[in-house]
């Protein structure tokens, strides 16, 4: 929950001092910008934490996985300017959290039957939870490698 809780305010310190065009600079060939990274992870926490917020609505939901790089082409992410679209993902953030406060215990372990390619899993909210917060995570170091090679134009910078 701290990570989540910490998240935004974590990418918003990340990129502070980049000015709009450095946040829409890709520091690499085929590496991704601030803006795209924000992008995808707004795609992500939409698509995920939809998932959440219908394991706690429904009894035991089945529903199919989306993949957020597929639905991203859905929005206009990637298009909007770093802060108003920091701003939305906060605000995403803030009603997740307040969401997942208010669930008893026992919640975290409701469940929903997930199809994807050929498969079925069934996934609870903790698991949910667990996989937004350590990809935010993996992200928002990202993010750092990012403003950094920015900051101080250091070429070939490996980025995942």
């Amino acid at each position: 929950m701290d990570q989540l809780r910490e998240g935004p305010a974590r990418i918003a310190a990340a990129t502070r001092e980049l000015s709009a065009a450095q946040l829409r600079a890709a520091p690499a060939p085929d590496a991704w910008s601030a803006v795209e990274v924000l992008a995808h992870l707004r795609s992500c926490a939409d698509v995920w934490g939809g998932y959440i917020a219908r394991i706690v609505a429904e009894d035991t939901p089945k529903f199919r996985a989306v993949n957020p790089r597929q639905y991203i082409k859905r929005t206009d992410y990637p298009e909007l300017e770093f802060a108003p679209s920091l701003a939305a993902y906060a605000a995403q953030r803030a009603e997740l959290l307040r969401l997942l406060r208010e669930l008893p215990a026992a919640a975290w372990e409701r469940r929903a039957t997930v199809m994807g390619t050929g498969s079925q899993r069934e996934w609870t909210v903790y698991a949910n939870v667990a996989r937004l917060a350590r990809h935010e995570g993996v992200h928002v170091q990202q993010l750092g490698r990012i403003t950094r090679s920015l900051r101080y134009d250091v070429p070939n910078v490996r980025l995942i």
